[in-house]
């Protein structure tokens, strides 16, 4: 019987030189929010006719998002390999707002903090929706799951 979803995921920690308490935070929660909900379908059949539920790790290697899925039981089922081109501006832009948001939850106004916040959602929205076109026909997901992704690869991307 097929459950589409991610029960376990592992980030490439060599790839992670350092991450402030918030960046780590952020993380956890990501991580948390994944496995306690996510549409997470591969769309590659396999013979046996295995679909789900899925253990995935992330990595960064070259420029290159590699999405390792495996079995329950820890077996292999596929490698995908994403290129991070188009991801690379909305990268840096999320990582300026959170800077700024992590600032302004510190030190500002419930309105200045707000108005971060409503421009930080904007950005993680639109590159949520890139991570799911990107995904198109290779693994379908729901925007939360991208979402919750978006954040796991940002978190990759961190070189301190």
């Amino acid at each position: 019987m097929a459950d589409p979803r991610i029960i376990h995921v592992e980030l490439d920690e060599r790839t992670i030189l350092w991450r402030s308490a918030d960046i780590e935070q952020e993380r956890r929660i990501a991580i948390f929010d994944l496995i306690e909900g996510n549409h997470f379908a591969p769309q590659r059949e396999h013979p046996d006719g295995y679909a789900g539920p899925y253990r995935i790790a992330l990595s960064v290697e070259e420029g290159r998002l590699a999405i390792q899925i495996r079995r329950e039981d820890d077996t292999p089922l596929e490698t995908l390999i994403l290129g991070l081109g188009r991801f690379r501006r909305p990268i840096k832009d999320y990582f300026a707002i959170c800077d700024s948001y992590f600032q302004a939850i510190r030190q500002s106004t419930p309105q200045q903090i707000e108005t971060v916040d409503m421009a930080r959602r904007s950005i993680h929205n639109e590159a949520a929706e890139l991570l799911k076109e990107r995904l198109e026909g290779k693994i379908e997901i729901d925007f939360d799951t991208a979402r919750r992704l978006f954040t796991l690869i940002c978190v990759l991307h961190i070189r301190g």
